[in-house]
C-alpha cells in the first residue's frame, strides 16, 4: 500500500492508442462494479420490501422500500463534496481506491443482514444506514471518474472518451438485473427467502477486481501539472461555493442540465420496470427480462452521443433529449400500457372505475409507524383497488356514502365481493397474461426512454468537466450531478409511485418528470453555454 501511495508517473499528452484504452476501461469497469452495487437495491425493492418492512401494510411497505432506496441518492451530495475534497487536494486515483472498498462492503453487508422477521426495527434501520454508506461512496465516484477520464482524454475526444463512463451506470444496472435473473433461477421458489442474498454477497469478488484495477491507475496528467506547479487548491470547497462566478455555474449545471437528465434516465431505466410490475402487474422475471433487452440494444448510445457531441456540440444534445422527454413521456407510458397489458388497458377504457367520496373521509394512506387504521369506507375501497392494482379516478362528494362505479355498475359502501364480481365481469385481469405481452413493442417503447436518456446523459461528463477550472474541477461538478441525480432523479420513484397511490391515476406520477425536464430545459436554453471547444487545462 506504500508503494501505491506513492506518485506515479502521469500519462503523457500523447498517450498511444492502447493507453487510451486501458485508461478508459480501468476507469469504466471499476465504475460498473460500483454501480451494480447501488442498483442491486432498486432491482429488488419488492422483495425487500417483504423482508425489511413487513411491520406495515403492504402499500406503506413499498414505498419505505423506495424511501429507502432514495435515502442512498439523499446523502450522495455529501459524498460528493467529501470525497470531491479529497479529489481536488490529494489526487484522482487515490479517491477511486476509498470509494469503492466503502460500496463494496456495504454492499456485501446487505446480503448478510437479519431481516425484520428476526430482529424487528434494527433490521430496517441498519439497512438504510448501508444504503446511506453506499450513496456517499457513489458520491465521489462518479466526479472522479469522469474528471480522470476527461483529462487525460486528447482534445476533441472528451465526448466520447467520456461516453464509455456515461454508460457505466446502465451497465451496472444491466449487470445488477442479469445477476437477479441469474439467482433467481439458482434459488427458484427459495429466491424471497434466501435467494435474494445472493447478489449482494456476490459484490465481495467485484470489490477485489475492481480495488486490484484501481491500484494499477496512474494519476491524471492534469493534476500531476497542477500539483507541480504549485496550483492545488487549499479549500475546493469554499472556492466552488463561495465565488458567485463559480456557484453561478455550479446552479445552472444543476438546473439547466443534472436535474432533468436525472430524471431521464431513473425514469427510463428504474420507473419503467416499477411501473411494469407494480401498476401493469406483469410477471416480474418477464418484465426484468424485457429491461434487460432494451438495457442491452440502448447502452452504445451512451457513447454515440458522447461522441456526437464532440461534432455538433453538447447543448444541442441535451437540449433536444430534455425536450423529447417533456413532450413524450405521457404518450410513451399510455402505449406502455396498451402493449404490456392490453386486458386492464381495454377494461380501464371501457369500464373506468369511479370512487366518489366526501374528501373528510379519504386518507392518503401512507403509515409510517404501522399504528394508523384505515378503516373508513373510502379508505378500505381504495386499498382494495390498489392492492389489486386497478386504475381509479376520484370524485369529491358532500356528505354522501361511498359509491364505486366499475363501468355501468354502481356499488354503495365498502362492499368487497360486490366490487370483486364487477370487475371480474369489467375484464380487469388478476395480473397481466404473459402470453398476450406485445414484447415487441414493449421492448421498443423502453428502447424510445433509454434513447432520451442517452441525449441527456451521453454528453453529460464532457460538459461537467468542461465548465469547472481543474483546481476545484472535482468538487465543482461533483456536487451539482449528486443533488441532480441524488435528489431529484433518485426520489422520482417514490415520489412518483406515491402520487399514483394518492390519486389512483397510473399515469399521474409522469408529472414528476415531466416537470423537472419542461424546467432544466428552459433554464439550459437560457443559462447553459455551449463547451465543447474549451481547453480544460486552461478554465
Amino acid at each position: 500500500m506504500s508503494d501505491y501511495l506513492q506518485e506515479q508517473p502521469a500519462a503523457s499528452a500523447g498517450a498511444s492508442r492502447s493507453e487510451e484504452r486501458k485508461i478508459i476501461f480501468a476507469s469504466s469497469l471499476g465504475t460498473v462494479f460500483e454501480w451494480y452495487d447501488f442498483f442491486l437495491y432498486g432491482a429488488l425493492a419488492a422483495v425487500i420490501s417483504k423482508q425489511f418492512f413487513a411491520g406495515v401494510n403492504d402499500t406503506t411497505a413499498f414505498i419505505f422500500a423506495l424511501m429507502a432506496f432514495a435515502a442512498g441518492f439523499l446523502v450522495r451530495p455529501f459524498g460528493a463534496l467529501v470525497f470531491g475534497r479529497l479529489g481536488d487536494m490529494i489526487g484522482r486515483k487515490y479517491t477511486f481506491l476509498v470509494t469503492i472498498v466503502l460500496m463494496g462492503l456495504s454492499t456485501f453487508a446487505v446480503g448478510l443482514l437479519p431481516t425484520y422477521a428476526s430482529i424487528g426495527i434494527a433490521a430496517p434501520i441498519i439497512l438504510v444506514i448501508l444504503r446511506m454508506l453506499q450513496g456517499l461512496a457513489l458520491g465521489g465516484e462518479y466526479g472522479g471518474a469522469a474528471t480522470y477520464v476527461a483529462e487525460h482524454a486528447p482534445p476533441g475526444k472528451r465526448g466520447f472518451h467520456t461516453g464509455f463512463i456515461q454508460s457505466t451506470a446502465t451497465l451496472g444496472l444491466l449487470l445488477s438485473l442479469l445477476v437477479v435473473l441469474g439467482s433467481r433461477y439458482i434459488s427458484g421458489d427459495e429466491f424471497e427467502t434466501w435467494g435474494w442474498r445472493l447478489p449482494f454477497l456476490l459484490s465481495i469478488v467485484l470489490l477485489g477486481i475492481s480495488t486490484w484495477i484501481r491500484m494499477s491507475m496512474r494519476e491524471s496528467p492534469a493534476f500531476v501539472k497542477m500539483k507541480a506547479q504549485g496550483k492545488l487548491s487549499k479549500s475546493p470547497i469554499r472556492e466552488s461555493f463561495t465565488s458567485w462566478p463559480n456557484l453561478k455555474v455550479v446552479l445552472t449545471a444543476l438546473f439547466s442540465i443534472n436535474a432533468g437528465q436525472a430524471v431521464t434516465f431513473y425514469t427510463a431505466q428504474f420507473y419503467v420496470l416499477f411501473f411494469l410490475t407494480q401498476m401493469l402487474k406483469m410477471d416480474a422475471a418477464q418484465a426484468n427480462t424485457l429491461l434487460i433487452i432494451s438495457v442491452i440494444i440502448g447502452a452504445p448510445f451512451f457513447v454515440f452521443f458522447g461522441w456526437l457531441s464532440d461534432r455538433v456540440g453538447r447543448k444541442p444534445i441535451l437540449m433536444i433529449g430534455l425536450l423529447l422527454a417533456t413532450v413524450l413521456y405521457f404518450p410513451l407510458f399510455k402505449a406502455l400500457s396498451h402493449y404490456a397489458n392490453p386486458q386492464i388497458d381495454a377494461a380501464s377504457r371501457q369500464a373506468p372505475i369511479v370512487v366518489s367520496a366526501d374528501p373528510g373521509g379519504c386518507t392518503f394512506q401512507f403509515d409510517p409507524v404501522g399504528k394508523a387504521r384505515f378503516d373508513s369506507p373510502c379508505d378500505k375501497v381504495k386499498t382494495f383497488l390498489v392492492k389489486q392494482g386497478l386504475p381509479y379516478s376520484s370524485v369529491k362528494t358532500t356528505g354522501e356514502a361511498v359509491q364505486v362505479s366499475i363501468g355501468e355498475r354502481t356499488i354503495e359502501g365498502y362492499d368487497e365481493a360486490a366490487m370483486r364480481a364487477a370487475i371480474e365481469q369489467a375484464g380487469y385481469p388478476a395480473k397481466a397474461d404473459p402470453a398476450q405481452v406485445n414484447q415487441v413493442m414493449v421492448v421498443v417503447l423502453i428502447v424510445a426512454m433509454i434513447l432520451i436518456a442517452t441525449m441527456t446523459y451521453g454528453p453529460l461528463a464532457a460538459v461537467m468537466v468542461e465548465l469547472f477550472p481543474t483546481r476545484i474541477r472535482y468538487t465543482s461538478m461533483s456536487l451539482p450531478y449528486h443533488i441532480g441525480n441524488g435528489w431529484f432523479g433518485g426520489f422520482l420513484p417514490t415520489v412518483s409511485f406515491a402520487l399514483v397511490v394518492y390519486t389512483g391515476d397510473i399515469f399521474y406520477g409522469l408529472w414528476y418528470p415531466v416537470l423537472v425536464t419542461g424546467i432544466s430545459l428552459v433554464v439550459g436554453i437560457f443559462c447553459l453555454r455551449e463547451t465543447k471547444d474549451v481547453d480544460i487545462d486552461k478554465v
